[in-house]
C-alpha cells in the first residue's frame, strides 16, 4: 500500500502559537538595504509581516526585535500583502516571553502564561 498525503519530515511550525503584535520594524534586505516591515505576529519559529514591502518566497531579512537582538528570517510564503517569515534559529522560551512582554505592551493582548 503507497502512503499518500505529505509525508513531512519536521514538525509543521505553523501550527506553533502566534501572538498577535502591532510592531514596525526595518529589516535589512540583501539587495534593496533598509526596509519598512509591519509585524502582525509572532511566535518562536517566526513572524507575519503584513502591508508594506513585497517579498518574495525565498528573500531573506535582518531584523533587531526586543530581547532576541538581530535575527535572520526568510520568507517562507507570500499571498497579496502577506508574508510568512521563518527565524534561522528557534528563540528560546524565556527570551520569546520577554520578548512578547516589550512587543504587546498592553495586556489585554497577552496570553496567559
Amino acid at each position: 500500500m503507497v502512503a499518500s498525503g505529505a509525508q513531512l519530515s519536521v514538525t509543521d511550525k505553523r501550527r506553533a502559537a502566534r501572538h498577535p503584535v502591532d510592531y514596525p520594524v526595518i529589516g535589512e534586505h540583501r539587495d534593496r538595504g533598509d526596509i519598512d516591515l509591519h509585524i502582525s505576529n509572532i511566535s518562536a519559529h517566526g513572524f507575519l509581516v503584513d502591508g508594506g514591502e513585497d517579498l518574495a518566497r525565498g528573500d531573506r531579512v535582518i531584523v533587531r526585535l526586543p530581547v532576541v537582538g538581530r535575527i535572520e528570517a526568510y520568507c517562507m510564503w507570500t499571498s497579496d500583502s502577506r508574508h510568512g517569515m521563518q527565524f534561522e534559529r528557534i528563540i528560546r522560551l524565556d527570551d520569546f516571553m520577554a520578548m512578547i512582554g516589550e512587543m504587546q505592551p498592553n495586556p489585554r493582548l497577552r496570553k496567559p502564561r
